[in-house]
């Protein structure tokens, strides 16, 4: 499976996973204050999408991944995210 990231603008970011049999596409959104509390500002932000992304295909497969959020909403499903992905950056 293949992750790519490309920033859209300040703040979102359009993500791809593609893996041999098809492809998803993402926009997520990371506001400054997220970027903060999440990574600390200790990684890019594309780094930050990437592994978070990462973390949520550990959970779900990519289709049930939504379209379009704000990254901490992956919090509200997965309570654990803010802590573990802090250990993965």
């Amino acid at each position: 499976m293949e992750i790519s990231v490309k920033k859209l603008n300040e703040f979102e970011f359009l993500v791809v996973i593609n893996d041999d049999d098809s492809f998803t596409e993402h926009v997520i959104t990371v506001d400054d204050s997220s970027y903060q509390l999440l990574a600390d500002k200790m990684c890019s932000k594309e780094l930050l999408v990437e592994k978070s992304i990462e973390f949520l295909l550990t959970k779900e497969p990519k289709e049930s991944i939504l379209e379009k959020f704000e990254i901490m909403l992956i919090a509200n499903y997965f309570p654990e995210y803010p802590d573990e992905i802090k250990k993965i950056i």
